[in-house]
């Protein structure tokens, strides 16, 4: 699969999308207003770009995601520790938590994961 980047602003839209599908073209003409006072016509144009980039798609009036916002941020984490840190999570969190501190509630719920991870 082709890499998909999202600007700011296409994330914040896909947001929108992913938070409420399937939802129809018009709600989100709505949504778009109130939420980032867009026009129909900008609503219009960036659902477009986004479903060529293969993120969602629109038939017959109602969008839905092709790529979960879980799937799409996880390729995208995924991307970035393997340029970053050569493919290393371990490398990865030592430079996190080097800055920020974990608290208990986060150390157990990694923990969670790796054991989760290991099965």
């Amino acid at each position: 699969m082709a890499e998909i980047q999202l600007g700011a602003v296409e994330a914040r839209f896909a947001d929108i999308i992913w938070e409420r599908e399937p939802v129809t073209s018009a709600e989100l003409i709505k949504l778009a207003a109130a939420k980032l006072t867009w026009k129909r016509t900008t609503t219009h144009t960036v659902l477009r770009r986004l479903c060529d980039k293969g993120l969602f798609q629109n038939h017959n009036g109602v969008v839905t995601s092709l790529l979960s916002r879980q799937e799409f941020y996880a390729l995208h984490s995924k991307k970035y520790v393997d340029e970053t840190f050569a493919g290393s999570l371990p490398a990865f969190l030592a430079a996190f938590t080097s800055e920020k501190k974990l608290t208990a509630e986060e150390i157990t719920e990694i923990r969670e994961l790796i054991e989760k991870a290991g099965e």
